[in-house]
């Protein structure tokens, strides 16, 4: 049998997440920044409050690669390290034999997802390091060390590490997505309908397991990173070290493959700038510091970014009022809206969707402009259904 066609392999992925993202509402960022990750061999961490539909996103993705052993657990201080990697087997014990089970545990896992991440006990740390870093696992009776076929680990966590054990695990996760609560209503709405409705069943695309397999550790790799690349990837570290944000040399080396894998998904030879933007998911250490990295890509990623970015803050400012209304009347709620939001919200659309044909007609990533549009769609709901009263279910037609 050949080797997989790692065309069709990148446009099966393709069309995973474009599935995906039609099925979990304001997530086509996250969904595509997992595939990429996986692709590139290495673990994210999906990091945000409960409910927001973490282990349900990363279960339908894995659930995506056929013939893949998938593993999960949800950990916490007490969890054994035998718990994870294979239990004791009691028959052999009964005999004299000091033995593990393997199957169905970590060490035979081809895809993984934890969750509670930084709950991982102290008896477990080790372990868990050396799973994530070298794919190994050494067993309880001091035998030769497990090799495990995990390609990648997708994490999740309600709050960020709270001591330098998990602190030390947060560091081995190159990938750290931040997910929130559905932003816009008409999303809401529908999420609400999808619980009550019994829709046709979805198209499922799928991968097999071998043509993932060689795509992380043949058709990635292979993926050119041009001199441009290069020098793109030194200014941007200059730029956020004068703000005193600091990588390790690591993860900047491991963040290179992120950006193949980034051009191979999009089906492309060699990197290029609008790859670049997976990186406002590796280089920063806390949230608050993520819109200063994310800034300083999307600059260096597109020359429209720094005006969409501006009108992002425009819009997250407009937001901040409407909260601060909380509570007025109708009448007050409808004057600030005549006044102030509706032409606001207005040119920003317009501007933003100048912006994108001028980018998309120079070839250049649009990935920015939409997501600040995506950004205005949903306050603009806000805005109708919360100060003049429109029905969420009708807020999408006005849009």
């Amino acid at each position: 049998m050949g080797a997989p066609d790692a065309q069709d392999t990148a446009k099966r992925l393709r069309a995973v997440c474009g599935e995906l993202s039609e099925r979990f509402y304001e997530r086509d960022d996250v969904v595509r920044t997992l595939v990429v990750t996986l692709l590139a061999g290495r673990h994210s961490l999906v990091l945000g409050p409960p409910g927001t539909a973490k282990s349900e996103l990363a279960r339908e993705l894995t659930g995506r690669i056929d013939g893949a052993s998938y593993w999960e657990i949800l950990l916490s201080k007490f969890t054994a390290p035998t718990r994870m990697f294979g239990p004791i087997d009691v028959a052999a014990l009964a005999r004299g034999e000091y033995r593990q089970v393997y199957d169905g545990r970590a060490t035979t896992a081809h895809v993984a997802f934890i969750d509670e991440i930084f709950k991982c006990s102290t008896a477990a740390l080790n372990e868990t390091l050396g799973y994530l870093n070298e794919r190994i696992y050494h067993p309880e009776n001091g035998g030769a060390p497990v090799r495990c076929p995990l390609i990648g680990a997708i994490t999740a966590s309600n709050e960020l590490p709270g001591g330098e054990d998990a602190a030390a695990i947060y560091d081995r996760l190159l990938v750290r997505i931040e997910v929130g609560y559905l932003e816009d209503p008409s999303n809401f709405a529908a999420l609400v309908r999808s619980a009550v409705s019994r829709p046709a069943a979805p198209a499922r695309t799928t991968v097999e397991l071998a043509a993932l397999q060689h795509a992380v550790t043949e058709a990635v790799p292979a993926v050119d990173v041009p001199d441009a690349i290069v020098d793109a990837v030194c200014t941007l570290r200059a730029a956020l070290r004068r703000k005193e944000l600091v990588a390790s040399d690591r993860r900047w080396r491991q963040a290179v493959g992120l950006l193949q894998a980034s051009a191979y998904l999009d089906g492309r030879p060699a990197v290029a700038e609008a790859d670049l933007s997976v990186l406002t998911h590796v280089l920063w250490g806390s949230p608050a510091q993520r819109p200063t990295v994310e800034r300083e890509v999307l600059h260096l990623v597109n020359p429209d970014a720094k005006e969409a970015l501006d009108l992002a803050d425009t819009i997250d400012e407009l937001e901040a009022q409407l909260d601060a209304m909380a509570g007025q009347s109708r009448e007050a709620l409808s004057e600030w809206v005549i006044k102030n939001a509706h032409n606001t919200l207005a040119r920003a659309g317009k501007r933003l969707e100048r912006l994108r044909v001028e980018a998309a007609g120079a070839g250049r990533s649009t990935t920015a402009i939409e997501r600040v549009a995506g950004r205005r769609r949903a306050v603009r709901a806000r805005v109708l259904t919360e100060a003049l009263g429109v029905d969420a279910s009708t807020v999408q037609d006005q849009l």
